[in-house]
């Protein structure tokens, strides 16, 4: 390989180049057994160089030749390339390449050239970007949210950021349960709460909705209506089935309340829908967590899409009639048991309901729609896909990452959760102990399919051992050194590099190089974890690199050169944490 004079341009890309310089190699080595893909990796050892190939292994099978013969020839036929100090052959055949100290850092101008858009992804296949749907929290509305809810929503958001950063057109979306047993329940719960205050009180079941937020909502309605819905004790009680199962009692006394109220039934169900979901939306709002689409359950029934859906099962052959009700054939993909989508007595289930769900979602022309649910609903995938695809429709097109649960830990235990009783913590709550920014950042410290343990204690603190706190003090510090220096940031740009010549400095360069590629493999992955793993890494990067190195140094050019350097840095944690929904303060 010889050398050559070729300047390292600003938009330098140093694995498409490494990956141009080996196609040109196979080219003269194995002509006509072009790879679909070279794999070009970071070794886990510095000394190993800046990226390692592993491409004589995946010709030596089709060539039939000892992959370190092969590695041989192709370092022999590389072109000259200036961004090449070194290439050497390691143990069987792995090519390992060294970049000059120009092609290290070409990565600054790169960063500084595109700002907030370093990083983001191009437009796909020539066309415009895939549309995808993201569908994330769609909690009931039947209270505030609680924490296991708050993961959900900093997973589903920094997820749909990533997609969109990574070059998809992204939908968000949240699916509103305004429909069915749940809402009739905490109707119920309001209107029994309204009733004590008349002095009309029933024994309150407890399998209703316990909260304080029932209490107030039956006050509002109070405060607007007086005693407009008041019917005597008495007159609900007889209505009750002679039971001692606390479900049909429930049913039994939503029947009742539907009866004695009629048509002012709408309004007490309206109330606390709205209610409700206004809380939803603010809660999600201040926690930095927006939705373009609220899609109504109602009206899927309102439209006739859920019977519409029964009807594509229907006529596909997959649904039977059983004690009057239907059934769809779920088992026949790989469902534990059959499920109903239209009970005995002509109403639909929730399961009828999400499939016409789904089909509205292909209908609307997304490309691939994203479920994230929790973790309890795993069952649900297999009968979901299968109705789909019963339907006609390609159930490939449906991906759920599943979400698991959040344990909060305050002085080294377990803080106790539960849910309808009321007494558990809401994401209000949470948002209101550890502020906004801990609870992104912290919700993202584990993949979603892990079990979080949430330290209320660790997410507060004011140390380096907080992650959070940890990635934000890097940005901060570099705001005060460009404030002590207090020239103009963008004289920068293309400033000499040359001086950056340390192996942190070229540590920092290469940590702010992967970042391009972190975030189309986090978006293929559907990882936003792994994005805050890197900005630990980075920050980390950067810390060690400040605390060795001063910055604004006498010498002229290196200190335009060093500043250029943390002026990138500030870019790309500024850049990766917007990604998280986590701000990026100034001073700490």
């Amino acid at each position: 390989m010889a050398a050559s004079s070729e300047k390292i341009s600003s938009g330098f890309d140093a694995r498409q180049h490494l990956a141009g310089l080996l196609r040109a190699a196979l080219a003269s080595v194995a002509p006509g057994q072009g790879l679909a893909e070279i794999l070009l990796e970071r070794p886990k050892q510095a000394s190993h160089g800046d990226f390692a190939s592993n491409v004589a292994m995946q010709l030596a099978r089709e060539l039939k030749t000892n992959p370190r013969q092969i590695a041989e020839r192709l370092v022999r036929e590389l072109p000259a390339s200036s961004a090449l100090a070194k290439v050497e052959i390691a143990g069987a055949g792995f090519i390992n390449f060294t970049l000059t100290a120009a092609a290290r850092c070409a990565v600054v101008d790169a960063v500084l050239a595109n700002g907030h858009d370093f990083g983001r992804g191009p437009v796909r296949n020539g066309r415009a970007a895939r549309r995808l749907q993201v569908e994330f929290v769609s909690a009931n509305p039947t209270g505030p949210l609680h924490v296991g809810h708050g993961r959900g929503a900093a997973f589903g958001a920094s997820l749909a950021s990533l997609l969109a950063f990574a070059g998809y057109e992204v939908t968000r979306e949240y699916y509103v349960n305004d429909a069915g047993r749940q809402m009739d329940i905490l109707a119920l719960s309001a209107w029994l709460r309204y009733l004590e205050l008349f002095d009309e009180p029933l024994p309150f079941p407890p399998n209703a909705y316990q909260g304080g937020y029932v209490r107030e909502m039956a006050e509002q309605i109070r405060q607007a209506h007086g005693d407009r819905y008041v019917h005597p004790a008495e007159a609900v009680l007889a209505c009750l089935p002679d039971t001692d199962d606390i479900e049909a009692r429930l049913d039994g006394l939503i029947l009742a309340g539907k009866d004695l109220l009629g048509e002012d039934w709408a309004y007490v169900h309206s109330h606390v829908l709205s209610e409700q979901l206004a809380d939803c939306r603010a809660d999600l709002e201040e926690f930095g967590v927006h939705f373009d689409v609220w899609f109504s359950e109602r009206s899927l029934y309102d439209t006739g899409m859920v019977a519409r859906a029964v009807e594509k099962l229907e006529k596909s052959g997959h649904i039977y009639v059983q004690d009057g009700a239907k059934w769809f054939q779920s088992t026949a993909f790989g469902d534990e048991k059959d499920r109903v989508v239209q009970r005995e007595n002509g109403i639909y289930t929730y399961f009828a309901s999400d499939v016409a769900y789904h089909l509205n979602k292909f209908e609307r022309g997304f490309d691939k729609v994203i479920d994230v649910w929790g973790a309890d609903h795993h069952g649900y995938i297999p009968r979901v896909r299968g109705a789909l695809s019963a339907a006609g429709a390609d159930a490939s097109r449906l991906e759920v990452t599943l979400v698991q649960f959040v344990s909060l830990f305050r002085d080294g235990q377990k803080v106790s959760m539960s849910t309808r009783s009321g007494d558990y913590v809401t994401l209000r709550q949470l948002r209101a102990e550890v502020g906004n920014d801990a609870c992104r950042f912290f919700y993202m410290l584990r993949k979603c399919d892990q079990a979080l343990d949430f330290d209320l204690d660790l997410a507060k603190s004011q140390s380096n051992d907080n992650p959070v706190y940890y990635v934000q003090y890097a940005h901060a510090r570099i705001c005060s050194v460009l404030a002590q220096w207090d020239g103009d940031a963008a004289e920068l740009a293309g400033a000499d590099l040359s001086p950056l010549q340390n192996e942190r400095e070229f540590a920092l360069c290469a940590r702010l190089a992967e970042f391009p590629d972190l975030i189309l493999q986090a978006a293929r992955d559907h990882a936003p974890h792994a994005l805050a793993f890197y900005l630990k890494d980075l920050a980390g990067d950067f810390h060690s690199w400040y605390n060795a190195e001063r910055v604004l140094v006498d010498d002229p050019a290196v200190r335009r050169a060093r500043l250029a350097l943390a002026l990138a840095t500030r870019q790309v944690l500024q850049n990766g944490l917007s990604l998280l929904g986590v701000s990026q303060p100034v001073s700490m």
